[in-house]
């Protein structure tokens, strides 16, 4: 089985194996899919091991012409995602030097008085584990899912990128404020867009579980 090969391959490497560059040929097309909810399906049979997921997230990458490969050093794996390829399953605010984080239980009753909400990053993580924080280097972006709907994405590594969860996406909304005819929050002193007025409705749902 290609994956009991790659993973002998994978699992004495580092926790960021330098995938960016390793060149090796293609090896072909490997059933393996990334549903929309995360998911990971080889063979039609969810892998349900966290930790096995997690392994071979560490050596995906995506490439210029748009799709999806497991790269090792010597092998290359084209598989399918059906939308991005991890989930932000949780995220944390936290204050700059002097600033509150949002876990102080008087932090929204002053911003319910008026009084603007303190400067700081938010750190997402994803479904794989990955941490990183909200700001230049990664942002969010509004990009369409497989259902038609505009839901952000925030890019990370290699390519890569993965979907606000819908708890996370209601969770920053509540945090949110209006910047023109749009709808989003500030991390690291960057706007990031959550969606346009009209589309931003707490409450609808669009039947998936993974994703806004």
């Amino acid at each position: 089985m290609h994956l009991d090969r790659i993973l002998s391959g994978v699992s004495p490497l580092a926790d960021r194996p330098p995938v960016e560059h390793w060149n090796p040929r293609f090896s072909g097309d490997m059933d393996l899919v990334i549903q929309h909810d995360g998911c990971w399906v080889h063979e039609g049979t969810p892998m349900v091991r966290h930790e096995l997921v997690q392994l071979f997230a560490r050596i995906l990458r995506r490439e210029d012409d748009g799709d999806y490969y497991l790269v090792t050093p010597v092998e290359k794996w084209r598989i399918q995602v059906e939308d991005c390829a991890f989930i932000v399953v949780s995220a944390e605010f936290k204050g700059d030097a002097g600033e509150p984080d949002l876990d102080e239980p008087d932090l929204d009753e002053k911003s319910s008085a008026g009084q603007q909400r303190p400067v700081g990053t938010w750190w997402l993580t994803t479904n794989v584990g990955e941490r990183i924080a909200l700001g230049r280097e990664h942002h969010l972006i509004l990009s369409r899912t497989p259902s038609g709907d505009s839901v952000p994405e925030v890019n990370l590594r290699l390519g890569l990128a993965a979907r606000l969860g819908r708890n996370v996406f209601y969770q920053l909304v509540e945090q949110g404020q209006q910047q023109g005819d749009s709808f989003g929050i500030h991390s690291a002193g960057i706007w990031q867009p959550l969606g346009y007025l009209d589309d931003i409705a707490p409450g609808e749902e669009d039947g998936s579980e993974g994703n806004a």
